[in-house]
């Protein structure tokens, strides 16, 4: 593939980016080919130092901001007619309402996977106060008299402590999970604004 062909396809897989980002990314890898290509590099190979347009685009679509891709696609380029005004007036008691909905449940689950993470490592917190509490107190119990008692509770202690060990690599996994989640569900958001920016 060329140089040309390249930037063809990159042009067309970042279409629903704002053109000043558009024409950034494409300004961009023009030049990054042709520095390879003064390197010695052919043009093929130039091309394919570069990357696939599909990693490129991904890459993209992830650095530019949701609010940047959702502006652009509220403030359309072109002007409504008077029909259009007239049926997003007449409709909007139903897509107005649906919309809020929709948001409100979007909002809700989002709140909802997050509390779920924070109630975790709340958990695990409250297992390492435990932790120290219990040995804490054993020792005092021991240190007071009461063996057994202190025995009892220092061992109570080793075990909210064995189990906070686990319990904070459940919580990290859990985490790393939540955020790759809500990193896809940014991502499919943005190509979604693009797409419905391409069929305007």
């Amino acid at each position: 593939m060329n140089k040309y062909e390249f930037l063809g396809e990159l042009s067309r897989a970042l279409s629903g980016l704002p053109q000043d980002d558009l024409e950034e990314r494409l300004t961009f890898y023009r030049e990054m080919i042709e520095d390879r290509m003064e390197e010695g590099l052919s043009e093929e190979e130039a091309v394919m130092a570069v990357g696939t347009v599909e990693e490129i685009a991904a890459q993209a679509v992830a650095d530019i901001p949701l609010g940047k891709i959702a502006k652009e696609r509220v403030n359309p380029n072109r002007r409504l007619s008077a029909w259009e005004i007239v049926l997003l007036a007449l409709g909007s008691p139903l897509w107005l309402s649906l919309g809020i909905a929709a948001m409100a449940v979007i909002v809700t689950l989002y709140v909802s996977l997050w509390s779920v993470i924070v109630s975790l490592w709340a958990v695990f917190g409250s297992l390492v106060a435990c932790a120290l509490g219990s040995v804490a107190a054993g020792i005092a119990f021991a240190c007071g008299g009461h063996g057994p008692s202190g025995a009892a509770t220092i061992a109570a202690g080793m075990v909210c402590a064995g189990l906070s060990v686990f319990l904070f690599y459940g919580c990290k996994a859990a985490t790393k999970a939540a955020l790759r989640l809500a990193k896809r569900l940014a991502l499919g958001v943005k190509r979604g604004l693009m797409k419905k920016e391409d069929a305007v």
